[in-house]
Protein backbone atom coordinates (compact mmCIF):
# COMPACT_ATOMS: atom_id res chain seq x y z
CA UNK A 1 0.00 0.00 0.00
CA UNK A 2 1.31 3.50 -0.77
CA UNK A 3 0.17 7.08 -0.53
CA UNK A 4 1.00 9.80 -3.02
CA UNK A 5 2.09 13.03 -1.29
CA UNK A 6 -0.16 16.05 -1.66
CA UNK A 7 1.29 18.81 -3.89
CA UNK A 8 3.48 21.21 -1.92
CA UNK A 9 2.40 24.40 -0.20
CA UNK A 10 1.02 26.94 -2.66
CA UNK A 11 -0.64 24.36 -4.92
CA UNK A 12 -3.08 22.84 -2.46
CA UNK A 13 -3.45 22.32 1.25
CA UNK A 14 -0.56 20.16 2.42
CA UNK A 15 -1.36 17.79 5.28
CA UNK A 16 1.47 17.48 7.81
CA UNK A 17 1.26 15.06 10.73
CA UNK A 18 3.24 15.85 13.87
CA UNK A 19 4.05 12.91 16.18
CA UNK A 20 4.87 13.81 19.76
CA UNK A 21 5.78 11.63 22.73
CA UNK A 22 5.62 12.30 26.44
CA UNK A 23 9.09 13.81 26.48
CA UNK A 24 10.47 17.19 27.41
CA UNK A 25 8.44 20.36 27.77
CA UNK A 26 10.65 21.93 25.12
CA UNK A 27 9.36 19.59 22.40
CA UNK A 28 5.74 20.16 23.46
CA UNK A 29 6.14 23.94 23.34
CA UNK A 30 7.85 23.63 19.96
CA UNK A 31 5.12 21.46 18.41
CA UNK A 32 2.43 23.84 19.72
CA UNK A 33 4.23 26.82 18.20
CA UNK A 34 4.98 24.98 14.96
CA UNK A 35 1.40 23.77 14.57
CA UNK A 36 -0.01 27.26 15.02
CA UNK A 37 2.44 28.69 12.49
CA UNK A 38 1.81 26.01 9.89
CA UNK A 39 -1.97 26.31 10.21
CA UNK A 40 -1.68 30.09 9.81
CA UNK A 41 0.16 29.45 6.53
CA UNK A 42 -2.62 27.28 5.15
CA UNK A 43 -1.47 23.76 6.03
CA UNK A 44 -3.64 21.09 7.56
CA UNK A 45 -1.95 19.82 10.70
CA UNK A 46 -2.68 16.73 12.77
CA UNK A 47 -0.85 16.22 16.05
CA UNK A 48 -0.57 12.65 17.37
CA UNK A 49 0.48 12.16 20.97
CA UNK A 50 -0.69 11.44 24.50
CA UNK A 51 -3.83 13.21 25.66
CA UNK A 52 -1.79 14.76 28.46
CA UNK A 53 0.09 16.71 25.78
CA UNK A 54 -3.15 18.04 24.30
CA UNK A 55 -4.32 19.11 27.75
CA UNK A 56 -0.99 20.76 28.48
CA UNK A 57 -0.36 22.53 25.17
CA UNK A 58 -3.75 22.92 23.46
CA UNK A 59 -2.91 21.86 19.91
CA UNK A 60 -6.56 22.03 18.86
CA UNK A 61 -6.68 25.63 20.08
CA UNK A 62 -3.85 26.28 17.63
CA UNK A 63 -6.04 25.00 14.80
CA UNK A 64 -4.65 21.47 14.53
CA UNK A 65 -6.54 18.21 14.71
CA UNK A 66 -5.47 15.91 17.54
CA UNK A 67 -5.27 12.12 17.68
CA UNK A 68 -4.60 10.52 21.05
CA UNK A 69 -1.98 7.77 21.24
CA UNK A 70 -2.88 6.44 24.66
CA UNK A 71 -3.74 2.90 23.60
CA UNK A 72 -3.01 0.20 26.15
CA UNK A 73 -0.95 -1.80 23.68
CA UNK A 74 1.76 -0.95 21.15
CA UNK A 75 -0.43 -2.50 18.46
CA UNK A 76 -3.27 -0.15 19.37
CA UNK A 77 -0.97 2.87 19.29
CA UNK A 78 0.38 1.81 15.92
CA UNK A 79 -3.11 1.35 14.49
CA UNK A 80 -4.12 4.84 15.65
CA UNK A 81 -0.99 6.34 14.15
CA UNK A 82 -1.47 4.56 10.81
CA UNK A 83 -5.04 5.87 10.58
CA UNK A 84 -3.95 9.41 11.45
CA UNK A 85 -1.21 9.41 8.79
CA UNK A 86 -3.45 8.04 6.04
CA UNK A 87 -3.22 10.46 3.12
CA UNK A 88 -0.60 12.69 4.78
CA UNK A 89 1.91 14.48 2.59
CA UNK A 90 4.60 14.02 5.22
CA UNK A 91 5.11 13.01 8.83
CA UNK A 92 7.24 14.98 11.27
CA UNK A 93 8.16 13.12 14.45
CA UNK A 94 9.69 14.73 17.52
CA UNK A 95 11.99 12.61 19.64
CA UNK A 96 13.51 9.15 19.38
CA UNK A 97 10.54 7.00 20.41
CA UNK A 98 8.13 9.06 18.30
CA UNK A 99 10.49 8.71 15.34
CA UNK A 100 10.59 4.94 15.76
CA UNK A 101 6.78 4.71 16.00
CA UNK A 102 6.39 6.84 12.89
CA UNK A 103 8.98 4.83 10.94
CA UNK A 104 7.14 1.58 11.69
CA UNK A 105 3.71 3.10 11.00
CA UNK A 106 4.88 4.35 7.59
CA UNK A 107 6.35 1.03 6.52
CA UNK A 108 5.26 0.31 2.97
CA UNK A 109 4.00 3.85 2.35
CA UNK A 110 5.59 6.40 0.06
CA UNK A 111 5.43 9.17 2.68
CA UNK A 112 8.52 11.15 3.70
CA UNK A 113 9.51 11.19 7.36
CA UNK A 114 11.24 14.05 9.15
CA UNK A 115 12.50 13.54 12.70
CA UNK A 116 13.60 16.32 15.03
CA UNK A 117 16.04 15.27 17.73
CA UNK A 118 15.37 17.63 20.63
CA UNK A 119 17.52 15.78 23.13
CA UNK A 120 19.56 12.63 23.57
CA UNK A 121 18.91 9.56 25.67
CA UNK A 122 21.62 8.68 28.17
CA UNK A 123 21.75 5.01 29.11
CA UNK A 124 24.19 2.36 30.29
CA UNK A 125 24.76 -1.34 29.67
CA UNK A 126 22.16 -3.26 27.71
CA UNK A 127 19.85 -0.26 27.51
CA UNK A 128 22.61 1.83 25.94
CA UNK A 129 22.92 -0.76 23.16
CA UNK A 130 19.16 -0.65 22.66
CA UNK A 131 19.23 3.15 22.44
CA UNK A 132 21.98 3.01 19.79
CA UNK A 133 19.92 0.55 17.76
CA UNK A 134 16.87 2.81 18.01
CA UNK A 135 18.90 5.85 17.00
CA UNK A 136 20.32 3.98 14.01
CA UNK A 137 16.87 2.79 12.94
CA UNK A 138 15.34 6.25 13.21
CA UNK A 139 18.29 8.06 11.60
CA UNK A 140 18.25 5.75 8.59
CA UNK A 141 14.46 5.75 8.23
CA UNK A 142 14.18 9.53 8.16
CA UNK A 143 14.53 11.43 4.91
CA UNK A 144 15.83 14.33 7.00
CA UNK A 145 16.91 14.54 10.64
CA UNK A 146 16.74 17.99 12.22
CA UNK A 147 18.93 18.47 15.30
CA UNK A 148 18.31 21.12 17.94
CA UNK A 149 22.08 21.46 18.51
CA UNK A 150 25.26 20.81 16.55
CA UNK A 151 26.20 17.75 18.59
CA UNK A 152 22.81 16.18 17.89
CA UNK A 153 23.36 16.72 14.17
CA UNK A 154 26.77 15.01 14.47
CA UNK A 155 25.19 12.17 16.45
CA UNK A 156 22.52 11.63 13.77
CA UNK A 157 25.17 11.52 11.05
CA UNK A 158 27.19 9.02 13.06
CA UNK A 159 24.09 6.84 13.28
CA UNK A 160 23.70 6.82 9.49
CA UNK A 161 21.35 9.72 8.71
CA UNK A 162 21.18 10.48 4.99
CA UNK A 163 20.59 14.17 5.64
CA UNK A 164 21.06 15.79 9.05
CA UNK A 165 20.72 19.53 9.59
CA UNK A 166 20.83 22.05 12.40
CA UNK A 167 17.38 23.46 13.14
CA UNK A 168 17.32 25.49 16.36
CA UNK A 169 13.99 25.42 18.14
CA UNK A 170 12.55 28.82 19.11
CA UNK A 171 10.50 29.39 22.22
CA UNK A 172 7.41 31.62 22.16
CA UNK A 173 8.31 35.28 22.48
CA UNK A 174 7.70 36.54 26.02
CA UNK A 175 5.06 39.14 26.65
CA UNK A 176 6.30 42.70 26.99
CA UNK A 177 6.64 43.80 30.61
CA UNK A 178 4.06 46.34 31.75
CA UNK A 179 3.65 48.69 34.66
CA UNK A 180 2.47 45.86 36.92
CA UNK A 181 5.51 43.64 36.30
CA UNK A 182 7.28 44.65 39.51
CA UNK A 183 4.11 44.10 41.50
CA UNK A 184 3.72 40.61 40.07
CA UNK A 185 7.38 39.89 40.89
CA UNK A 186 6.94 40.91 44.50
CA UNK A 187 3.75 38.87 44.79
CA UNK A 188 5.48 35.77 43.42
CA UNK A 189 8.37 36.24 45.85
CA UNK A 190 6.00 36.69 48.76
CA UNK A 191 4.15 33.48 47.87
CA UNK A 192 7.49 31.63 47.98
CA UNK A 193 8.54 33.27 51.24
CA UNK A 194 11.60 35.06 49.86
CA UNK A 195 10.80 38.72 50.38
CA UNK A 196 14.09 39.33 52.23
CA UNK A 197 16.28 36.55 50.82
CA UNK A 198 17.68 35.66 47.39
CA UNK A 199 15.64 33.40 45.12
CA UNK A 200 17.27 30.83 42.83
CA UNK A 201 15.10 29.10 40.22
CA UNK A 202 15.61 25.95 38.18
CA UNK A 203 13.18 23.82 36.22
CA UNK A 204 13.18 20.41 34.61
CA UNK A 205 12.36 16.77 35.05
CA UNK A 206 13.49 15.24 38.34
CA UNK A 207 15.88 12.64 36.95
CA UNK A 208 19.62 12.00 36.87
CA UNK A 209 20.09 13.79 33.53
CA UNK A 210 19.14 17.10 35.17
CA UNK A 211 22.14 17.04 37.50
CA UNK A 212 20.21 17.59 40.72
CA UNK A 213 22.81 15.67 42.72
CA UNK A 214 25.60 18.21 42.13
CA UNK A 215 23.02 20.99 42.49
CA UNK A 216 22.11 19.83 46.00
CA UNK A 217 25.83 19.53 46.79
CA UNK A 218 26.14 23.19 45.82
CA UNK A 219 23.11 24.07 47.96
CA UNK A 220 24.98 22.73 51.00
CA UNK A 221 27.48 25.56 50.55
CA UNK A 222 24.74 28.16 50.34
CA UNK A 223 23.53 27.28 53.84
CA UNK A 224 26.25 29.48 55.34
CA UNK A 225 25.21 32.60 53.44
CA UNK A 226 23.32 35.38 55.20
CA UNK A 227 20.65 35.85 54.08
CA UNK A 228 20.42 32.25 52.98
CA UNK A 229 19.10 31.87 49.40
CA UNK A 230 16.19 29.60 48.59
CA UNK A 231 16.41 27.33 45.55
CA UNK A 232 13.05 26.35 44.06
CA UNK A 233 12.81 23.47 41.61
CA UNK A 234 9.86 23.30 39.19
CA UNK A 235 9.25 19.85 37.75
CA UNK A 236 8.34 16.26 38.50
CA UNK A 237 10.03 12.95 37.90
CA UNK A 238 11.18 9.60 39.27
CA UNK A 239 13.85 11.08 41.57
CA UNK A 240 11.48 13.24 43.60
CA UNK A 241 11.41 11.02 46.70
CA UNK A 242 15.20 10.61 46.77
CA UNK A 243 15.77 14.34 46.37
CA UNK A 244 13.19 15.27 49.02
CA UNK A 245 14.70 12.81 51.47
CA UNK A 246 18.12 14.36 50.98
CA UNK A 247 16.74 17.90 51.31
CA UNK A 248 15.07 16.96 54.61
CA UNK A 249 18.03 14.99 55.99
CA UNK A 250 20.62 17.66 55.22
CA UNK A 251 18.41 20.66 55.93
CA UNK A 252 19.05 22.13 52.49
CA UNK A 253 17.46 25.47 51.49
CA UNK A 254 15.65 23.83 48.57
CA UNK A 255 11.95 23.49 47.80
CA UNK A 256 10.52 21.06 45.24
CA UNK A 257 7.49 22.79 43.72
CA UNK A 258 6.28 19.94 41.54
CA UNK A 259 4.96 20.48 38.04
CA UNK A 260 4.39 24.17 37.33
CA UNK A 261 2.81 25.89 34.36
CA UNK A 262 4.16 29.30 35.38
CA UNK A 263 7.94 28.88 35.07
CA UNK A 264 8.27 32.26 33.27
CA UNK A 265 6.52 33.86 36.28
CA UNK A 266 8.93 32.13 38.66
CA UNK A 267 11.87 33.31 36.59
CA UNK A 268 10.60 36.88 36.63
CA UNK A 269 10.86 36.74 40.42
CA UNK A 270 14.33 35.15 40.51
CA UNK A 271 17.65 36.71 41.36
CA UNK A 272 19.53 33.94 39.52
CA UNK A 273 18.46 31.02 37.30
CA UNK A 274 20.42 27.77 37.56
CA UNK A 275 20.82 25.03 34.95
CA UNK A 276 22.75 22.03 36.29
CA UNK A 277 22.09 19.45 33.56
CA UNK A 278 24.48 16.72 32.51
CA UNK A 279 23.53 17.52 28.91
CA UNK A 280 21.19 19.89 27.05
CA UNK A 281 20.55 20.65 23.40
CA UNK A 282 18.74 23.99 23.33
CA UNK A 283 17.60 24.39 26.91
CA UNK A 284 14.12 25.85 27.34
CA UNK A 285 15.03 27.15 30.79
CA UNK A 286 18.13 28.93 29.46
CA UNK A 287 16.13 30.56 26.68
CA UNK A 288 13.39 31.70 29.04
CA UNK A 289 15.93 33.06 31.55
CA UNK A 290 17.81 35.12 28.96
CA UNK A 291 14.57 36.40 27.44
CA UNK A 292 13.48 37.49 30.92
CA UNK A 293 16.81 39.17 31.67
CA UNK A 294 17.57 36.84 34.58
CA UNK A 295 21.26 36.10 35.24
CA UNK A 296 21.97 32.47 34.42
CA UNK A 297 24.51 30.00 35.80
CA UNK A 298 24.64 26.91 33.59
CA UNK A 299 26.73 23.83 32.96
CA UNK A 300 28.85 24.05 29.81
CA UNK A 301 27.38 20.97 28.16
CA UNK A 302 25.88 20.02 24.80
CA UNK A 303 24.42 22.98 22.96
CA UNK A 304 24.39 25.34 25.95
CA UNK A 305 27.63 27.24 25.14
CA UNK A 306 26.58 27.89 21.53
CA UNK A 307 23.14 28.97 22.76
CA UNK A 308 24.13 31.46 25.45
CA UNK A 309 27.62 32.58 24.36
CA UNK A 310 29.02 34.95 26.97
CA UNK A 311 25.57 35.89 28.30
CA UNK A 312 25.75 33.40 31.19
CA UNK A 313 28.20 32.09 33.76
CA UNK A 314 29.25 28.62 32.55
CA UNK A 315 30.68 25.93 34.83
CA UNK A 316 31.76 22.31 34.27
CA UNK A 317 29.16 19.61 34.86
CA UNK A 318 29.60 17.66 38.08
CA UNK A 319 31.61 20.38 39.85
CA UNK A 320 29.39 21.53 42.73
CA UNK A 321 32.09 23.87 44.10
CA UNK A 322 32.30 25.73 40.79
CA UNK A 323 28.51 25.86 40.59
CA UNK A 324 28.17 27.15 44.15
CA UNK A 325 30.93 29.72 43.68
CA UNK A 326 29.38 31.04 40.46
CA UNK A 327 25.99 31.51 42.12
CA UNK A 328 27.49 33.00 45.29
CA UNK A 329 29.60 35.37 43.21
CA UNK A 330 26.55 36.64 41.33
CA UNK A 331 24.52 37.13 44.48
CA UNK A 332 27.34 39.26 45.89
CA UNK A 333 27.79 41.28 42.69
CA UNK A 334 24.69 43.26 41.62
CA UNK A 335 26.66 45.02 38.88
CA UNK A 336 27.58 41.70 37.27
CA UNK A 337 23.93 40.60 37.51
CA UNK A 338 22.85 43.73 35.64
CA UNK A 339 25.54 43.11 33.02
CA UNK A 340 24.43 39.51 32.49
CA UNK A 341 20.76 40.54 32.30
CA UNK A 342 21.58 43.00 29.54
CA UNK A 343 23.85 40.52 27.75
CA UNK A 344 21.11 37.89 27.91
CA UNK A 345 18.50 40.13 26.32
CA UNK A 346 21.00 41.16 23.64
CA UNK A 347 21.82 37.51 22.96
CA UNK A 348 18.18 36.67 22.35
CA UNK A 349 17.99 39.22 19.52
CA UNK A 350 20.11 36.92 17.37
CA UNK A 351 18.07 33.81 18.10
CA UNK A 352 15.54 32.59 15.54
CA UNK A 353 11.99 33.70 16.20
CA UNK A 354 8.95 31.45 16.05
CA UNK A 355 8.26 32.81 12.56
CA UNK A 356 11.83 32.00 11.52
CA UNK A 357 11.45 28.46 12.83
CA UNK A 358 8.13 27.90 11.06
CA UNK A 359 9.49 29.34 7.80
CA UNK A 360 12.53 27.06 7.98
CA UNK A 361 10.47 23.95 8.69
CA UNK A 362 8.03 24.85 5.91
CA UNK A 363 10.91 25.19 3.43
CA UNK A 364 12.12 21.73 4.47
CA UNK A 365 8.61 20.34 3.98
CA UNK A 366 8.30 21.84 0.50
CA UNK A 367 11.76 20.66 -0.50
CA UNK A 368 11.07 17.14 0.70
CA UNK A 369 7.63 16.76 -0.88
CA UNK A 370 8.93 18.22 -4.16
CA UNK A 371 11.76 15.68 -4.12
CA UNK A 372 9.37 12.79 -3.53
CA UNK A 373 7.13 13.95 -6.35
CA UNK A 374 9.96 14.61 -8.78
CA UNK A 375 12.06 11.53 -8.19
CA UNK A 376 9.44 9.09 -6.98
CA UNK A 377 11.79 7.92 -4.25
CA UNK A 378 10.76 5.22 -1.85
CA UNK A 379 9.54 6.34 1.54
CA UNK A 380 10.63 5.07 4.93
CA UNK A 381 10.40 1.34 5.38
CA UNK A 382 10.61 0.40 1.69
Amino acid sequence: MSNTPVPPHGQSSLHAVQVLGAGSSGSGVHVRSLSAGLVARGLRVTVCGPWSAERGYGFTQAGARFTGLDALTDAGTMASLRRATQGAALVHAHGLRSGLLAAVALRGRNVPLIVTWHTRVDAEGARARLVRLMERRVARAAAIVLGASSDLVARARARGARDARLAPVAVPAPRRPDETADGRRQKARAELGVVERPLLVTAGRLEAMAGHGPLLDAARRWRVLDPRPLLVVAGEGPDRAVLQRRIDTEGLPVRLLGRREDVPRLLSAADVAVLSSRWEARSLLAQEALHAGVPLVATAVGGVPELVGEAAELVPYGDPEALADAVTGLLADPVRRVELAAAGRARTVGWPTEDDTVAHVLSVYDELVQTFLREGVDGPGR
